[in-house]
């Protein structure tokens, strides 16, 4: 039902490829050549939308992507990634200076082993450097041929209105799924009103909406492990949802993820979802989201069981949320 999308200027598969967990944030990074083969299966299944970061790995993330066999099939395959936020001495750091912006920009070529990206975001704003002055960096990289659209992360309805009035806004990247509604509180409406992509990043929930997780196997490093959801007793609670979401989904013939994926995609034309997928099984079954039909009043119940008043906790730590520019509920701002 869901099989392509308009993604800026080209068609791509509904479902893209989220690339972070092959070697950041989550569990520990994937051996190399199993991270390669998934990459080549995903290709042979279709996807032809690979999303990563200068931050994904501290530049591993996408050095692996260049070694992929991507650069043989590059006309045919929409590449994006992002700058603004990077690993510095070890650690994450937030930095939107043009000269940034376009010293990691040329990196990112390099490692991608690319002469321009399809799509490259701002992966965050920073509030130390004129939103004007970042986003001017990314539309001169466009004059230069280095990226062919730009792109803004975990951002607001205004904000994007203010980019947009500099350089057109090809796509927004914010998280967004059953249990992180944000962008239900305008930027989904002015995406659509603009007509900007809206790619969803956990779309299942770093997990949680995919299978029954067990935190306390995370290694130490897992970046959920700060989330208050994924923290008790929060994570008590919301395990017994994660129950009755199995239960909905096993009655409507598919898996808790594919529920996810496909509630997402008929949000709007405009969403494409990228999950942060490891494993060829999930890839598989996450792909086979885009034959299914799904029932109006199964999509209602998956509504009404996972929503952002229905989970116990915030989707980050209040350090985290002084960092974004999306909206935000009322409990997150307490």
């Amino acid at each position: 039902m869901f099989k392509t999308r308009q993604l800026a200027d080209q068609e791509v598969m509904s479902i893209g490829l989220g690339c972070m967990n092959l070697s950041h944030a989550y569990n520990h990074p994937t051996p190399e050549n199993e991270a390669k083969v998934l990459i080549q299966k995903a290709l042979d299944l279709g996807i032809n939308h690979f999303d990563t970061a200068t931050l994904y790995g501290f530049g591993t993330n996408e050095a692996l992507l260049g070694q992929s066999g991507l650069k043989a099939r590059r006309a045919d395959i929409f590449l994006a990634s992002k700058c603004g936020m990077a690993g510095v001495n070890g650690k994450r750091v937030i930095d939107g200076r043009p000269e940034t912006i376009k010293k990691q920009c040329e990196e990112s070529l390099k490692r991608l082993s690319t002469e321009y990206l399809d799509l490259y975001y701002l992966h965050r704003r920073d509030f130390n450097v004129p939103f004007e002055d970042s986003v001017g960096a990314l539309a001169d990289l466009v004059k230069e041929g280095k990226i062919r659209h730009i792109g803004l992360s975990e951002v607001s309805a205004e904000s994007l209105r203010k980019a947009y009035a500099i350089h057109p806004v090809a796509a927004v990247q914010n998280e967004y799924s059953l249990w992180s509604r944000n962008p239900e509180l305008g930027l989904l409406q002015t995406c659509e009103e603009l007509g900007v992509n809206l790619v969803a990043f956990s779309p299942v929930g770093r997990g949680f909406l995919a299978t029954q997780l067990n935190i306390s196997s995370f290694p130490e490093k897992d970046i959920r492990l700060a989330m208050p959801r994924f923290q008790e007793p929060q994570w008590q609670y919301n395990e017994t949802l994660y129950q009755q979401f199995l239960q909905l989904a096993e009655e409507a013939g598919c898996t808790t993820a594919q529920l996810s994926l496909y509630w997402l995609l008929a949000q709007s034309n405009m969403i494409i979802p990228i999950p942060g997928i490891t494993k060829v099984p999930h890839l598989e079954e996450d792909v086979a989201t885009i034959e299914l039909t799904l029932t109006d009043e199964v999509l209602a119940k998956a509504s009404r069981l996972i929503n952002q008043q229905t989970v116990k906790g915030s989707r980050y730590a209040k350090a985290t949320f002084a960092e974004i520019d999306t909206e935000k509920f009322p409990e997150e701002l307490a």
